[in-house]
């Protein structure tokens, strides 16, 4: 809705709202443009809708394989009510990853239920495509993804704190690119540098995430502002790029907008995430090239 016109001050003296006047008919019709908008905003009246706990246990599955020589690995768990609600992992589930050549069961790891490993390394070839059976409760979830080839990058760039000898990151990777949409992961490690050794080594450790879209959104350039991570000379950064396909880019630009792009300017209506599950499951099965650069941070 358009805001409506200001009425400008009336400066006439000779008007005293009787006959015909220009000025008096150019307000009146001010008014009644400026009326409607204040029938339709000058009386609001808050309603809380009853909205009942959801007791569907809904599976939420988190899996990733990339052509890195490694143990593959799916988280799978179930849905939460609350952002802060513990998540409940999935337990003794059947999972299974196959190809049109080869097949690898997972098994769940002890102590860390609902995080299921393959029995050995593996990487992801290009020019296959897998498939992620999830097998629980009598039901089956399925899905189905390729591997999209890597390629070189920049080198991220950090610069030094106006405030202190600290550094902190300037550019990771550009927001937008059409043809090309890839996962950023940094890892950015201080724990063995001079000053540094007898701090716990949890408060010298960052992971960091950025994402290169097909889609600028106006609530990715307005988001709320990050946390800046500031960190000493010495420091050892690893920067990973995940290739992804165009599917695998709408589902992470879709949970952007529902976790880290909102409470920005231009939050969005919130709406369910896309999926590439099959059977009733969420979340998104991929496989992802990955090209990794090692960093050391110099004055």
């Amino acid at each position: 809705m358009t805001s409506p016109p200001v009425p400008l001050p009336f400066k006439g003296r000779g008007c005293r709202g009787r006959g015909h006047c220009m000025k008096c008919d150019k307000m009146k019709k001010i008014l009644i443009i400026f009326l409607p908008f204040v029938l339709f905003t000058g009386c609001q009246k808050e309603v809380n809708w009853p909205v009942p706990d959801s007791n569907l246990d809904l599976v939420i599955v988190d899996g990733i394989l990339t052509d890195e020589n490694k143990v593959q690995s799916v988280k799978i768990y179930y849905s939460v009510n609350q952002q802060n609600d513990t998540v409940r992992p999935v337990t003794s589930a059947n999972v299974l990853i196959s190809n049109e050549d080869s097949a690898w069961t997972l098994i769940e790891q002890p102590g860390k239920p609902g995080n299921y490993l393959a029995g050995h390394s593996f990487p992801a070839l290009p020019g296959k495509n897998y498939t992620l059976h999830v097998f629980k409760d009598d039901k089956l979830y399925t899905a189905k993804a390729s591997l999209v080839a890597g390629i070189e990058f920049e080198e991220l760039k950090y610069t030094k704190n106006d405030s202190d000898d600290l550094y902190h990151l300037e550019w990771v990777a550009d927001a937008f690119n059409a043809d090309q949409p890839a996962m950023w992961e940094v890892l950015i490690d201080w724990s063995d540098v001079s000053g540094y050794e007898n701090t716990d080594s949890l408060l010298c450790r960052a992971r960091l995430k950025f994402y290169t879209l097909p889609t600028l959104d106006v609530s990715e350039i307005f988001a709320p502002e990050m946390e800046s991570i500031s960190f000493p000379a010495g420091t050892r950064i690893t920067e990973k790029r995940y290739s992804l396909t165009e599917e695998h880019a709408a589902f992470l630009r879709a949970m952007l907008l529902e976790t880290n792009w909102q409470g920005g300017l231009f939050g969005s209506a919130p709406a369910n995430v896309i999926t590439n599950l099959g059977g009733g499951a969420f979340g998104f099965f991929g496989v992802c090239s990955v090209n990794t650069l090692y960093i050391t941070v110099t004055p």
